[in-house]
């Protein structure tokens, strides 16, 4: 049977939970169907994470916002889709739709087309009939999202919900490097550590909230360490001196070393205002950290306040304050039945699971 050819597109550079998705979906499903993916010239991440394991196609020079605009984009995408004579084209993000979107009608094969929501933001009446009427399926992150598209009359007989996954090989309960790692920076064994997996972005993962509630923890004996693209940044580290914590937050950047940093930590805690799933979260449960969490998105949809780890309303500061004592004062056996709790879920999140689903919508449009 030939092996069906498909086309995954992302757009700009850096690194968050759409393009750890895309690098992990294109990175399993290679083994399994004939997958490309197009992607920016200068998207280093990826590069260095698929090049050799599947072959990447570049037609975007990321200019800022000045790349919409760009018709060379667009141009060298359409030669790849063409030349490619693909299945189905899958874009990654709502920005790469706008590029697929607008070489779709210039296309002499009209390929299958697959665009995805990762949040439950409706797009306007224009956006919905001129782009998303387009696409054969689309695929949305969590059933919050697919209830909310519905009701909304969100071309329901399009929607399909595939979960996000995570790597359940590389996030996996282990101490191995916890002693190392908190040598390097600098907390001792007796300390209590939180540690915040986001891209420096408060208007939407809400540090604003984490900072200024871990301020009110007023505890001693705790540090927290920030990780993401700019929570090294100028502006992190004002908001951080501002509130009187340069002593006790570490703003980290950008690493690819999670899995070794979350073993250095106690405890987990994301204040996210918007979410799709939240793969940082359950990496982080699938590492056993105890974890608490807004219930942004779709994480109410795997996370059980008290018995998985704990869960407060968004930008609620002193429900997040309330839970962190709670987390702190936690006998051992207690943190040890959350922690159990917390990895038996994030084994339900493979990414082998949402690479499957993927392959049976492929079989499926095709």
């Amino acid at each position: 049977m030939k092996r069906m050819k498909i086309l995954e597109v992302i757009d700009s550079h850096g690194w968050c939970g759409t393009k750890e998705q895309t690098y992990l979906i294109t990175k399993y499903l290679s083994k399994y169907v004939n997958v490309d993916l197009a992607l920016a010239y200068d998207h280093k991440e990826m590069i260095e994470k698929l090049e050799g394991i599947v072959p990447l196609k570049f037609y975007e020079e990321d200019k800022g916002s000045k790349r919409r605009f760009d018709i060379k984009n667009y141009k060298r995408l359409k030669k790849i889709i063409e030349e490619g004579n693909y299945d189905v084209v899958v874009a990654n993000s709502s920005w790469s739709y706008n590029y697929v979107i607008g070489v779709y009608p210039f296309l002499k094969r009209k390929t299958k087309l697959i665009a995805m929501r990762r949040s439950g933001y409706v797009p306007s009446i224009i956006s919905k009939y001129l782009k998303y009427k387009l696409a054969d399926r689309i695929v949305v992150v969590s059933k919050q999202v697919a209830e909310l598209l519905k009701k909304k009359n969100f071309f329901p007989e399009k929607l399909v919900t595939i979960k996000s996954g995570i790597e359940l090989s590389r996030f996996t309960p282990s101490n191995k490097f916890r002693e190392e790692y908190r040598k390097k920076l600098n907390i001792s064994g007796s300390e209590k550590v939180f540690i915040n997996v986001a891209n420096w972005q408060p208007w939407r993962k809400g540090q604003d909230i984490l900072l200024k509630a871990f301020k009110k923890l007023n505890c001693e004996n705790c540090k927290l360490l920030l990780v993401g693209h700019n929570t090294d940044s100028e502006e992190a580290r004002k908001m951080i001196k501002g509130l009187g914590l340069e002593n006790k937050v570490i703003g980290l950047g950008y690493r690819t070393d999670v899995e070794k940093l979350l073993q250095a930590s106690d405890f987990f805690v994301l204040s996210s205002n918007s979410e799709g799933i939240a793969g940082s979260l359950l990496q982080a449960m699938a590492t056993g950290k105890v974890v608490l969490s807004t219930l942004a998105g779709g994480i109410g949809e795997y996370l059980e306040d008290g018995k998985n780890g704990f869960a407060v309303p968004i930008g609620d500061i002193e429900s997040m304050v309330e839970k962190m004592r709670k987390m702190l004062s936690l006998f051992p056996e207690d943190y040890k039945i959350i922690s159990e709790n917390a990895v038996q879920t994030a084994e339900k999140y493979s990414i082998e699971k949402t690479v499957k689903k993927y392959i049976e919508l492929f079989q499926e449009v095709v």
